[in-house]
């Protein structure tokens, strides 16, 4: 994710000279420098990137949601991700697999923009102790574990009726209906519920897709140059390897968030399931070993183009933002030279 053309380099180093007296660093990376990569471009290129993540792959999503489902219905039982849209479409209407889909940009924006921003300060910061400025494994599973809890803490209400939303005989007319009912049914910590297992879930699950995206990085883009090609086969690479091993933690965390009557009336569990050992346990005493992985094919569909989508996106918006602030500190220093003294 490095830059290393000439012009940038010279910028770089003039606006360097300029605001510290003459003293240039030796790093230019592009993402690492704050007078280069500001927060505010690391939130932008985030958001627009988790936004664009979320919905592009959406419509399999749904099908990921109902095929975890351990008690479906007769009628919402599928053998594959084209099948069930399919069915859902001719079945349900077009923009059946759409539903829940405005909470969830709703969620995105912020969330990724938190998580992204996060994500760069911390590994850079750690990267600078462990590597001398280099890139190191540990540095990006932290940060990336890190950067989780914020973007979770965000993220974990809009699943939670998104996944309402989703399921088959859903019993919701809206978001805002199914806000309303949820939080007075179940209270506000229903959308909380879920909250430790999302974290179990994905704090592997980022470090995972981090060290992988970092490791695939470093052997097909060295240089760390803006290369959308590397971008996209790193983040598909990424998304399905920390898809497919995270899967049981994530249908755990399904039924959490839906808390599917039927499965819970079946393994005779009374009120509202919590907590991520019972969840475990109501998992496998319902199907066994084989239920921890419902919708692993779904999920690993889902996870590869958009995690794909994600970092590019967010290393080109990283990029123009990045090229746009050096052409206006340029334009202000032209300026600055023509004024009278």
């Amino acid at each position: 994710m490095e830059l290393r053309t000439e012009t940038v380099l010279a910028s770089l180093e003039m606006s360097e000279v300029e605001s510290d007296g003459g003293s240039s660093e030796g790093d230019d990376d592009y993402e690492s420098l704050p007078a280069h990569a500001s927060l505010c471009t690391h939130m932008t290129a985030g958001a627009v990137a988790g936004v664009l993540e979320h919905t592009v792959m959406y419509p399999v999503d749904s099908v990921k949601t109902r095929m975890q489902s351990l008690q479906p219905d007769p009628k919402a039982q599928y053998r594959s991700v084209y099948g069930a849209l399919k069915r859902i479409v001719l079945t349900e209407g077009l923009l059946r697999p759409l539903r829940g889909l405005n909470i969830t940009v709703l969620g995105a924006g912020p969330a990724h923009a938190l998580y992204f921003a996060c994500y760069e300060r911390i590994k850079h910061r750690l990267s600078d102790v462990i590597q001398n400025g280099g890139n190191s494994h540990i540095a990006n599973g932290v940060a990336g574990s890190v950067a989780t809890v914020l973007h979770d803490g965000v993220m974990n209400p809009a699943e939670v009726v998104k996944q309402r939303m989703q399921m088959y005989n859903s019993p919701y007319r809206s978001v805002y209906d199914c806000v309303l009912m949820v939080s007075r049914k179940e209270g506000l910590a229903a959308f909380y519920r879920s909250y430790s297992t999302q974290l179990t879930m994905n704090i592997p699950f980022q470090a995972v897709h981090f060290i992988t995206y970092e490791f695939m990085q470093e052997h097909f883009n060295p240089q760390r140059q803006y290369r959308p090609e590397t971008h996209i086969l790193s983040g598909a690479a990424a998304g399905a390897v920390s898809a497919a091993v995270t899967t049981p933690l994530d249908v755990c965390k399904t039924l959490l968030n839906t808390q599917e009557n039927v499965a819970l009336s079946s393994a005779h569990v009374s009120g509202h399931l919590s907590g991520m050992v019972n969840a475990l346990r109501t998992v496998y005493r319902l199907g066994g070993v084989p239920a921890f992985f419902k919708g692993v094919r779904a999920r690993v569909i889902y996870q590869m183009p958009s995690t794909a989508i994600a970092w590019s996106v967010y290393e080109f918006f990283k990029y123009f933002l990045t090229q746009k602030e050096l052409h206006i500190q340029e334009l202000r220093r032209d300026a600055h030279r023509a004024s009278p003294t």
